[in-house]
């Protein structure tokens, strides 16, 4: 199957997860995944969150960002890819000057 994230269309979802401003995504869902292309505005995020029954990795494209887990506070930066396994937390936040563009899947495990 082809999921072409470059030909949906970008939907606008506001303090997304109790987040700051609004998320910016194209997304792809079925019974047990989601395949996203997100963008964060500077100062925007999505807020602090448990994955209780799936888990997400998040590929950050461009931009600069930081994620917030159980661990603390990591840099996120292109080309860096963030887990966060079942059971745990985390929240992503664009804190550069130009748009946070990362892609992102759910998978229930």
């Amino acid at each position: 199957m082809l999921i072409d994230l470059n030909t949906m269309e970008e939907k606008c979802i506001p303090n997304f997860k109790g987040g700051e401003i609004a998320y910016n995504v194209k997304m792809f869902t079925d019974d047990t995944n989601k395949i996203m292309k997100g963008r964060l505005v500077p100062g925007a995020s999505i807020g602090y969150h448990t994955h209780e029954e799936d888990e997400e990795v998040i590929f950050i494209i461009s931009g600069h960002g930081t994620v917030k887990n159980d661990d603390g506070e990591i840099p996120a930066n292109p080309g860096e890819a963030h887990l966060c396994s079942k059971g745990r937390a985390h929240s992503l936040i664009n804190t550069g000057d130009e748009d946070l563009v990362f892609y992102a899947v759910v998978a229930k495990v």
